[in-house]
């Protein structure tokens, strides 16, 4: 025991009656020291990246200091959207901050592409989405191919593929398709037939459907101009290098009808023979599907104006040329009748966080590779690989072929398609028209790539990463069949495509 003079008496209790107990409970008030900023690893890795390309290889003697130092902040950027240390809006908009201070850019230039149409149509677009699911007017059409062709899984896996192909140019947003229409409607057709995720009797109908389902939609937004972001994006792009495009929704439509429907309607099949499904007749589909119509009701009010309001968008995308009206003002004009008719609500519009993060992400990289292209980056880098090309002797069309190949597998390191456009459209674009390949065959043909490769991982692509959250098909399949069917329309694409543009008079 302590006596009165003694240290210990002369100390607060609390710390001579010091147990387990008091010590757990006083480090519980400690402060919460975990980490929630940018994941240091991949942060330090992507900064390093751009420092080692500003500091230590020597700056070619073509360029000046701000345009080395663009490429080295693009390039962080890039990496950042790889190995993401941040959320990819958050990432990009430090990015763009880092080319405002170090004046790499002006204020004006580093924002200037926030202005871009393309980039207000791309917005405007997953607004059209948000008013397709929340109508049930996409479920509806689902619904009426499944009871038309449902009777057998691969019937039904054609009602669904031709399903998303019809709604594709009015919704242009893959992953939207997925995740708001299609994947609820296979969960639901799968778990009638008692195929389960995560289970032995996945393979019974559940795992084919969701692959044939994501292979497929590579193809419908290959089809149509409007039927994904970046298909717009790419246009923008190859404006911004000097390659126009024609009446552009027309000309896209045209210059990929035939070997994306010849590829549409292969590929059901073709899943059905090499990842077959172990229950081959569907015959409580169709009966399903009526059960689901009629628990719809009849087409209602919004679904009517929903379906009225997209013809007319559509019809100004095909006329706007001729209109003299511009895409993105046909979809203003689009998005302000669901507005004004209450078909949609401006609530709608701000809870669709994808597309205002998307608005930020998309400028930065438009702005940045618009910006390279000023500054001079990109000519160099096309006039290095044109030249390297020529000294191999390699003609203008081995010249598209390799550098086609080299887009689309590059793509493994790359989870967004978008971002992949962002990066690198541009600069293969530019080697393209620099080994004298026909500009618009290039820019079209590097296009239709950027929508084939959305389906050759699990992370390839929003739809991707959709269907395989599911749970229904093993990666180890995912991978498989994403070379496989890569493979498949690569000859399918190459062999109808060669002949169809040499009609066309592409080349």
């Amino acid at each position: 025991m302590s006596t009165p003079n003694s240290p210990a008496h002369n100390l607060p209790a609390d710390a001579i009656a010091t147990t387990p107990t008091t010590t757990a409970r006083r480090l519980h008030r400690l402060p919460n020291l975990h980490w929630k900023g940018a994941k240091p690893i991949p942060f330090i890795i992507s900064i390093f990246i751009g420092l080692l390309l500003r500091f230590a290889i020597p700056k070619p003697h073509s360029l000046t200091p701000k345009a080395w130092s663009l490429l080295s902040i693009f390039l962080t950027t890039i990496s950042g959207l790889i190995l993401s240390p941040l959320p990819v809006g958050a990432w990009a908009f430090t990015c763009l901050t880092l080319t405002v201070i170090t004046k790499t850019l002006t204020f004006s230039a580093a924002f200037s592409a926030f202005t871009n149409e393309v980039i207000w149509l791309i917005v405007i677009s997953f607004f059209f989405s948000k008013g397709f699911v929340k109508t049930g007017l996409g479920d509806r059409i689902a619904m009426l191919f499944v009871r038309w062709l449902g009777r057998s899984t691969l019937g039904l896996s054609y009602g669904l593929v031709l399903s998303e192909a019809a709604i594709s140019p009015a919704m242009p947003s893959s992953t939207a398709r997925a995740g708001g229409i299609f994947l609820p409607i296979i969960k639901s057709l799968a778990v009638g037939a008692d195929s389960r995720p995560k289970d032995r009797s996945a393979r019974k109908v559940g795992a084919y459907l969701i692959q044939s389902q994501n292979q497929s939609a590579s193809n419908s937004s290959a089809l149509f101009l409007t039927a994904a972001a970046q298909n717009m994006l790419c246009v923008k792009l190859a404006d911004s290098i000097g390659v126009k495009v024609p009446n552009r929704w027309v000309t896209w439509l045209k210059v990929s009808s035939l070997p994306a429907l010849i590829s549409l309607s292969a590929t059901p099949f073709i899943i059905y023979k090499i990842f077959p499904p172990e229950m081959k007749a569907t015959p409580d589909a169709p009966a399903m599907a009526k059960r689901k119509l009629e628990q719809m009701g009849p087409v209602k009010r919004d679904e009517w104006l929903m379906v009225g309001t997209m013809l007319l968008t559509v019809a100004l995308w095909i006329s706007g040329e001729a209109l003299g009206m511009t895409s993105v003002i046909a979809a203003m004009l689009g998005l302000s009748i669901l507005l004004l008719l209450g078909v949609l609500d401006w609530d709608d519009c701000l809870s669709e966080k994808q597309a205002w993060d998307t608005l930020v992400w998309f400028g930065v990289l438009v702005g940045m590779a618009t910006q390279l292209t000023a500054v001079g980056v990109i000519p160099w880098m096309s006039k290095c690989v044109a030249n390297l090309l020529k000294s191999l002797s390699v003609s203008w069309f081995g010249a598209f072929c390799i550098l086609q190949i080299a887009y689309f597998f590059i793509h493994y390191l790359f989870a967004s398609q978008t971002a992949h456009v962002g990066a690198l459209y541009s600069a293969f674009l530019g080697m393209h028209v620099a080994s004298k390949v026909p500009g618009l065959l290039a820019a079209l043909a590097l296009g239709y790539n950027t929508n084939l490769f959305g389906a050759l991982t699990h992370y390839s692509s929003g739809q991707a990463a959709v269907y395989y959250g599911a749970g229904y098909v093993e990666l180890r399949d995912v991978f498989k069949l994403g070379i496989a069917m890569a493979l498949i329309n690569i000859v399918i694409w190459g062999l109808t495509g060669a002949a169809w543009w040499k009609i066309l008079g592409l080349y």
